[in-house]
């Protein structure tokens, strides 16, 4: 029993060690995530999923006894892909390659000290860890997009049924008497993620057969959606009667706790449903702590649930070596993290205040953007003109410049941050354009149609770092990992050009005039750019 003892004692310091460790590596992201992604309306769920995760592990506390640990190598196949997600989260400026590198090093952990058998019990309560974490901006934005596009047209639709005229232009729904814009708070995606995981929740504790697991599981996205467009049009039905009140204050948060409880009942409908309209007692609910799961509760089993007698071994708290090995690799990444600097901050050659409002024919007017912007943007500098050619034509031009790329303080694409407002893009590709650019003979950029309604606009952008220049997010990030690593540098910008396709003219003229502009203020451009 003592020997037993030594033991217990020596893994608490080795779980306390590692904990201190992981805690110094992620303080700033878990410091943002709690501080900011948390406190956004859409992720408060996220407070909660910790002491989901308790209860999973707590509830295995009797299986996990009856298994054998036996520590394995093969825990480095998921704990060296986490110390790569740790260092492209860290150099790219992306928190959640960060947060999921979290998560692999925890399974990592846990599989070189106590084995498959045992990972196979924690399993579903480490992963679901990945709960807690907002996905990517890019992804977000995305999804937050479409999804109010489709509740909005579902709610006009029943708007329609109800006998009321309403009329959709993107996530703008004129009612006539007055219009009702369909924000984030009712796109769906605020439930979409809370529902989401109680499904996931119910599939893994309701033992029945996978493809039922899986339809609930499926289920929630056609749900959020129903359930969002129920809000939308029955806020427009009552807006008619009681004014501007349902749409905000008490009203309006009294809707959303009604639709989310609508969505949970439903939740709990299918599962009956699917359960064959079998009571809840019958249901078969998964889990480690019930009492048919408890060891019998002999002396010999009493004995292993006692608290464990203060004692430490130095020899012991070497072994087994993948606790060696394991440690060094998250010492050395501490220490690089800490006493390396893997980026520097590079100011633009010249200032962009100073940008030029004349270039060749085009004469240029200098606008701002609003401070709430800028404080979510954390560029370094920036110019916005609207330049106008002799014959009234107006091509709309703006650069962002970031000094250092740094987790939250990261280039935003226009593929997540134009849509918006009713505008949405209709085509989307690379082009190359016969335009000189450092080391390019032509330049890249990405071109997109933008429409609302019968308006249109042609837009081109591209992301100048260093010596490149790359056309999509996935590479930016990419190559902010490598430049830090090989270069200390993180430097780069947005660039982005747009076009009204004018009445009367076509696609084509458009597209001749962003080019011919993009010809004239290229040589501008690498004048405030660092090489």
């Amino acid at each position: 029993m003592k020997a037993q003892s030594n033991n217990i004692s020596v893994d608490w310091i080795k779980v306390v060690l590692f904990g201190l460790i992981l805690a110094a590596l992620y303080y700033s992201s878990f410091s943002w995530l709690v501080l900011k992604d948390w406190q956004r309306e859409d992720y408060s769920h996220g407070w909660l999923i910790p002491l989901v995760i308790l209860y999973l592990l707590w509830d295995k506390r009797y299986v996990l006894q009856e298994k054998t640990g036996k520590p394995s190598w093969l825990g480095l196949a998921v704990l060296l892909p986490g110390l790569f997600l740790y260092w492209l989260g860290e150099l790219a400026g992306e928190y959640f390659t960060q947060y999921l590198s979290f998560t692999l090093i925890i399974i990592g952990l846990c599989w070189l000290h106590l084995g498959w058998e045992k990972l196979k019990t924690l399993l579903f309560a480490l992963l679901f860890t990945v709960a807690m974490f907002p996905p990517p901006n890019f992804l977000h934005d995305k999804l937050t997009f479409q999804l109010k596009l489709i509740s909005s047209e579902l709610g006009v639709r029943i708007l329609h049924l109800a006998g009321m005229s309403a009329y959709r232009q993107g996530n703008i729904i004129d009612l006539g008497f007055t219009q009702l814009q369909v924000v984030d708070a009712c796109s769906g995606l605020r439930y979409l993620f809370p529902f989401l995981i109680m499904a996931i929740l119910f599939a893994y504790l309701y033992k029945d057969r996978l493809w039922k697991k899986i339809v609930l599981i499926l289920s929630v996205l056609p749900l959020t959606l129903a359930v969002n467009a129920l809000r939308i049009s029955g806020t427009g039905i009552l807006y008619k009667f009681w004014g501007a009140e349902v749409a905000e204050g008490f009203f309006h948060e009294f809707a959303g706790v009604f639709v989310f409880m609508t969505g949970l009942v439903v939740l709990l409908f299918e599962v009956w449903v699917l359960s064959g309209f079998r009571s809840i007692r019958s249901w078969g609910l998964a889990g480690g702590g019930t009492a048919s799961a408890r060891p019998a509760a002999t002396a010999e089993g009493m004995q292993t649930l006692l608290p464990a007698e203060p004692a430490f071994r130095i020899g012991r708290f070497f072994t087994p070596p993948q606790f060696l090995v394991a440690l060094a690799l998250l010492l050395a990444t501490l220490a690089a993290g800490q006493f390396v600097d893997f980026r520097e901050k590079t100011p633009p050659t010249k200032p962009f205040s100073s940008f030029p409002l004349k270039i060749a024919d085009w004469q240029g007017s200098r606008g701002l953007l609003g401070q709430n912007i800028l404080d979510s943007l954390d560029l370094s500098d920036y110019t916005m003109m609207d330049y106008r050619q002799t014959d009234g034509r107006v091509v709309n031009f703006y650069i962002a410049y970031y000094q250092s790329q740094s987790k939250g303080e990261s280039i935003h694409s226009p593929e997540t941050c134009l849509p918006g407002s009713g505008w949405r893009f209709e085509k989307s590709s690379v082009v190359k354009l016969p335009v000189a650019w450092g080391n390019y003979s032509e330049l890249p950029v990405t071109s997109a149609i933008m429409k609302q309604g019968e308006n249109r606009q042609l837009v081109y952008f591209w992301f100048p770092l260093r010596d490149r220049v790359v056309t999509n997010a996935y590479a930016l990030k990419w190559y902010n990992f490598w430049d830090a690593l090989t270069r200390q540098r993180t430097d780069g910008a947005l660039v982005r050009i747009i076009t009204p396709v004018y009445p009367g003219e076509e696609l084509k003229d458009a597209n001749d005039r962003l080019l011919e502009f993009t010809k004239e203020i290229s040589p501008v451009l690498t004048e405030y750019l660092p090489h």
